[in-house]
């Protein structure tokens, strides 16, 4: 078993007693808005970070919940313990464990994994592939190549700020079919085949890094609105193909 797959296996264990618990509580980080952290969050990344001091105590941490550890490898941990932590709150399985592993130039393994289904997606290394209910089966993004023909996600409907939110809503008049609310797992939906654009806005590299190997490596490309490295986080456009890919990013570029 490699490193990230016993974080994810230790974050499953940790989380799921938090989930749909009748006497959970989240606090808000935030003194306008409500960004929600809860005890789930933080025993999940508290048991990532155990793992990581045992087997690669050499390497970098960056976790949302306790930040940045410094190490001297050269590779970093980027750790979302809880994606869709309102998600978690409302009892929707859309929420995730977000794991990347990779250098400064981005993520060079990740893994979205969903505690409560029982899915893994996992690329990386050569490996693209989705463990669950049904098994083991390889990861290979869409040949969808016209918007019309295309899926879009996002997860808030608002897409940012008003100027991000009408980029987005133009492309999404272009597009066959449109959903909301998906958190993290909308990411591997495209890896999987099922859906071709995840399109959002003012994400952190810990949202973004560990779904962003597992598209490349399923075939998909992860960038930024004007076609640039993302890994970083900002504006995001996750699609299944160069082509509509391209053809996203005609109408995204306007921003």
């Amino acid at each position: 078993m490699c490193a990230a797959e016993a974080l994810a296996d230790v974050a499953r264990k940790a989380v799921l007693p938090f989930f749909r618990a009748d006497d959970l509580a989240a606090e808000n980080k935030l003194t306008e808005g409500f960004d929600p952290v809860t005890e789930g969050d933080r025993a999940a990344e508290r048991a990532m970070r155990e793992v990581l001091a045992e087997l690669r105590p050499q390497d970098a941490i960056l976790g949302e919940e306790y930040g940045l550890k410094a190490g001297d490898s050269g590779l970093t941990w980027v750790l979302d313990p809880i994606d869709g932590t309102r998600a978690f709150l409302s009892g929707t399985p859309t929420w995730g464990v977000l794991i990347a592993v990779g250098g400064e130039d981005g993520p060079q393994l990740g893994i979205i994994d969903q505690p409560y289904i029982g899915e893994r997606f996992l690329g990386g290394f050569g490996q693209a592939h989705v463990t669950g209910p049904m098994g083991t089966r390889p990861l290979k993004t869409r040949d969808t190549r016209n918007l019309a023909d295309a899926i879009l996600f996002t997860t808030f409907p608002e897409v940012g700020t008003l100027e991000e939110g009408r980029a987005f809503h133009e492309l999404s008049q272009q597009v066959k079919l449109t959903r909301y609310g998906m958190d993290c797992y909308a990411y591997g939906l495209v890896a999987s085949g099922q859906v071709d654009l995840v399109v959002e806005a003012g994400l952190q590299s810990y949202d973004i890094q560990g779904p962003m190997a597992v598209i490349q490596a399923a075939g998909g490309i992860v960038t930024d609105w004007q076609g640039g490295p993302v890994h970083q986080g900002g504006r995001v456009v996750a699609a299944a193909n160069a082509d509509i890919h391209a053809s996203a990013l005609e109408v995204l570029s306007l921003v």
